[in-house]
């Protein structure tokens, strides 16, 4: 019989660490070009003036575009002439402007041009891994060096204070989710369940990440869910159109026998707030 916990200890708590990277003035206006060539000095200039006003070094800056590491300081030095392509908009991003304020001098508008600003809070979320309906996978030991990849996204509307964690789709187990399936390959952003402290109840129909544990913890398996309330036990079922795919159900009792026990846990990590996935450019 599973046994669902609530609420994670310290261990699994450190999967998802995520620091704010406070509040960055974004222009809401987006590029007009992403393969213009710049005036080298004016360019490397307002890159260097971007990085001064954020207090941002060129490194963290290049992770957070997702760019090579010594990209941008390869601008500064001089080394790469130009950026074109798909590279400009991630440089943008990187420096929390728009490719127009990059591309103005070159384009013969104003550098000065007014913007339209919005502070809108960003945080820097880490992608804690895959989830995937029916792979169990050894749990990996973490330290405090491990640094797992991460995106940079906006807080969430109704609990901006509330930590957030984000994860890669793989399998087909929500493919038939309503109104919008979660497809392999989509990417999902999600409130962290033990930071809530309680403040979200659960309520049918939410989409949440599930784990369930075998062996003592030594292997789990996380995938996501959509939860079905009933007065004698709470139920985890996938959406999808392969019928393989099973729900988890988990019975609300006082008393059983041990003997029916399966050592099975089954833990909500996070409630998913939004689907993520980049249409290519080709």
């Amino acid at each position: 019989m599973a046994k669902l916990m609530f609420h994670g200890d310290a261990e699994h708590s450190r999967i998802f660490p995520t620091s704010s990277s406070g509040h960055f003035l974004l222009a809401s206006t987006a590029g007009k070009s992403d393969k213009s060539v710049m005036g080298e000095t004016t360019f490397r200039n307002r890159v260097a003036d971007r990085l001064a006003e954020l207090g941002r070094n060129p490194f963290e800056a290049a992770r957070l575009g997702g760019l090579e590491r010594s990209f941008i300081v390869d601008i500064l030095t001089g080394k790469k002439k130009s950026v074109r392509g798909q590279n400009l908009s991630k440089l943008a991003k990187a420096l929390d402007t728009t490719v127009e304020f990059l591309l103005a001098e070159h384009t013969g508008e104003s550098s000065e041009r007014p913007l339209t600003l919005s502070n809108a809070p960003l945080v820097e979320v880490n992608v804690a891994g895959t989830v995937e309906a029916g792979a169990f996978r050894e749990a990996p030991w973490f330290s405090d060096e491990d640094r797992p990849a991460s995106i940079v996204t906006t807080r969430d509307r109704d609990f901006p204070d509330v930590r957030l964690v984000a994860f890669d789709v793989g399998g087909d187990s929500m493919n038939a989710l309503k109104p919008r399936p979660i497809l392999p390959g989509d990417r999902i952003v999600c409130l962290d369940f033990e930071d809530l402290r309680g403040r979200l109840p659960l309520r049918d129909g939410m989409v949440v990440v599930v784990e369930q544990t075998l062996d003592g913890g030594h292997h789990r398996e996380w995938s996501v869910k959509q939860i079905e309330l009933y007065e004698d036990r709470t139920e985890f079922h996938p959406r999808s159109h392969n019928q393989q795919h099973k729900p988890i159900v988990v019975p609300r009792v006082l008393a059983r026998d041990p003997s029916e026990e399966d050592h099975r846990q089954v833990r909500i990590l996070a409630i998913v707030r939004r689907i993520e996935n980049e249409v290519p450019l080709f």
